[in-house]
C-alpha cells in the first residue's frame, strides 16, 4: 500500500470516528438541523421516504419523548471498504453507548449498540444507515431483569440483543444457563430469523434510518 493511500485510510478513520460523537452532541443539544446533517443527502427513509427533510420529520417528534438526555459514547469499530481512487467511499462500523433519558420523574438507562454504514459524498464522511439495538431500557432504580429488561416499551417486545448476534447462540448452544439467569434468549441467525425455524423475526429496536 502506497503513503497516500494508507494516510488516505487513516483520514477516513479520524473523520468516521468523529460522527458518533458529533450524533451523541446533536442529539443532547437538540440541534436536529445539525443531526440531519450528519447522513447523506439521499437518505433512505423506507416507507417514510427518502432525503434529510423526510429523516427530520421522522426524528423530531421522537426526541420529544423525553426531556435531558445524555448519550455517552463508549466505543466504535469501523471497517473500511475497498480503496476508490482517492481512497474508501464505503465503510461500516459498531458503536457501544450508554444512554440516559429525563422521562416525567423517571431516569431511563439504556445500553445501546449501533450498527452503521458510511458513506463519503463530496469528500466528507456521512452516515448512510443507523440500525439501533438495545440490551436494555430500564429505570436507574430498576434491575433490567426484574421488567423484561425494557420498561420504557421503546419496541414492545424483548430488546434483541444479545440474541441477534449469531455468536452468542453458538457460544451457548447446548449448556445450562439456568444458574445465571432466568430469562434466557433465543437465537437467532444473522438475519434475525429464529434457529430454531420459527416464524419470529427480530428486527431493530428504534429507528434509525
Amino acid at each position: 500500500m502506497s503513503d497516500a493511500a494508507r494516510l488516505a485510510r487513516l483520514e477516513a478513520q479520524w473523520e468516521i470516528g468523529q460522527l458518533p460523537i458529533r450524533y451523541a452532541l446533536a442529539v443532547d443539544r437538540r440541534d436536529i438541523d445539525a443531526w440531519t446533517q450528519l447522513f447523506v443527502p439521499d437518505v433512505n427513509m423506507g416507507r417514510h421516504g427518502s432525503g434529510r427533510e423526510a429523516l427530520k420529520a421522522y426524528i423530531e417528534p421522537q426526541v420529544r419523548w423525553f426531556y435531558r438526555s445524555v448519550h455517552l459514547i463508549c466505543g466504535h469499530r469501523i471497517e473500511l471498504g475497498p480503496d476508490g481512487a482517492d481512497g474508501p467511499v464505503r465503510a461500516r462500523g459498531s458503536v457501544y453507548c450508554r444512554a440516559e433519558h429525563e422521562v416525567g420523574d423517571r431516569w431511563i438507562v439504556m445500553a445501546i449498540r449501533y450498527d452503521d454504514d458510511y458513506r463519503r459524498v463530496d469528500g466528507e464522511w456521512l452516515f448512510e444507515s443507523r440500525r439501533e439495538y438495545h440490551w436494555y431500557a430500564a429505570d436507574i432504580t430498576e434491575h433490567p431483569q426484574a421488567v423484561g429488561f425494557d420498561s420504557w416499551g421503546t419496541a414492545g417486545r424483548r430488546p434483541a440483543l444479545p440474541s441477534i448476534d449469531p455468536e452468542w447462540g453458538t457460544f451457548w448452544a447446548g449448556g445450562d444457563v439456568g444458574a445465571l439467569t432466568a430469562d434466557p434468549v433465543g437465537t437467532y441467525d444473522r438475519h434475525g430469523r429464529p434457529a430454531d425455524g420459527s416464524p419470529e423475526q427480530v428486527p431493530m429496536d428504534r429507528r434509525e434510518v
